[in-house]
């Protein structure tokens, strides 16, 4: 018989852990949903996988409790829990209060694979940064979800079709010595908008960098990663075509700078004044506050799509319109 689940003072499961009670889990349509979006974007909070399932089951409750089963119960056909809650989003100091953030377990891993559904590469470096882009790149996603003119297009189609990584090499000029070299591009991820109207369908891509401060904008270095070496690699990769070769595209590509404040959004800017006096028309920046210095899981990000972006001497940037 198994144990009977400890709980805390009002009933509930403990947040931190898996605690099973011996219910059988079979993996449901919404389930392979969830699991392909995680799949696709990366950790994502619950308010995420409930828009993402909405217009299939209108219970937010059941949602909810189906969420902590797929955490908690191990008798599955996986042989374990299907989701797992990443450690790291407990250890800020009011993690009791918000929402929770599912990723992927080897079970999931597993039944997607059985699907053939692509499984998206492990990401290096901080767990908030990554939370950042999922989140990011999901917002993208659900808000055109809500649209009839604007189709999302995933990383994993455009990688896929162009047979690529998502790792490029760029040649940039260091500004002070006037040396060359060739220096790894890395987005934090690519996507894709489709535009339909009337007068046919338009393609727009975009290489997504989230940016948490934890890199300066400028370095003496220039093998050290900064703002700088960014703006030369993207020149590079953007202004001079790169995206087209790595990516075989031929339709036009812009650069997403998502920042935490609007002081690190204005000084990148002016940073971007001073390499592209003639201005820059290809470096888009807005700002998300949910992942400063004291982050936060947040919900979706309609205004990420809807907003406007700002540029560097041109006018502000409506991305909803091609």
């Amino acid at each position: 018989m198994p144990q009977k689940p400890k709980r805390d003072a009002l009933g509930r499961r403990c947040r931190t852990r898996p605690i099973a009670t011996g219910k059988r889990i079979t993996p449901q349509p919404r389930d392979l949903l969830w699991f392909e979006k995680l799949a696709e974007h990366g950790p994502l909070p619950s308010s995420f996988l409930l828009a993402f399932a909405k217009d299939t089951h209108a219970s937010e409750k059941r949602a909810k409790e189906r969420l902590t089963d797929l955490f908690n119960e191990d008798r599955t056909p996986g042989k374990g829990a299907y989701l797992t809650r990443p450690p790291e989003q407990f250890r800020t100091i009011d993690a009791r209060y918000n929402q929770l953030v599912y990723d992927l377990s080897p079970a999931s891993i597993s039944a997607l694979r059985k699907a053939g559904c692509p499984i998206r590469p492990t990401r290096s470096g901080p767990w908030w940064h990554s939370l950042m882009v999922s989140c990011i790149t999901a917002s993208f996603e659900l808000a055109c979800r809500a649209r009839e003119d604007v189709n999302y297009i995933p990383q994993s189609k455009i990688l896929d079709r162009a047979e690529a990584s998502l790792r490029w090499q760029a040649e940039i000029c260091d500004p002070d010595s006037g040396a060359t070299y060739a220096k790894d591009l890395l987005p934090d991820a690519v996507f894709g908008l489709e535009y339909t109207s009337e007068a046919g369908r338009r393609f727009r891509f975009f290489a997504l960098e989230a940016d948490r401060g934890s890199e300066p904008l400028r370095s003496s270095e220039i093998h050290r990663k900064s703002f700088v070496r960014h703006l030369l690699q993207y020149e590079d990769y953007i202004e001079l075509g790169g995206y087209r070769d790595h990516l075989s595209l031929t339709a036009p590509m812009v650069v997403l700078n998502v920042t935490t404040s609007h002081v690190r959004t204005e000084r990148m800017l002016a940073v971007t004044d001073e390499f592209f006096p003639q201005g820059n028309s290809y470096q888009l920046f807005q700002t998300w506050e949910a992942f400063g210095a004291t982050p936060s899981p947040p919900s979706p990000s309609v205004g990420l799509l809807s907003d406007d972006w700002k540029r560097a001497q041109f006018s502000d940037l409506t991305i909803t319109r091609c």
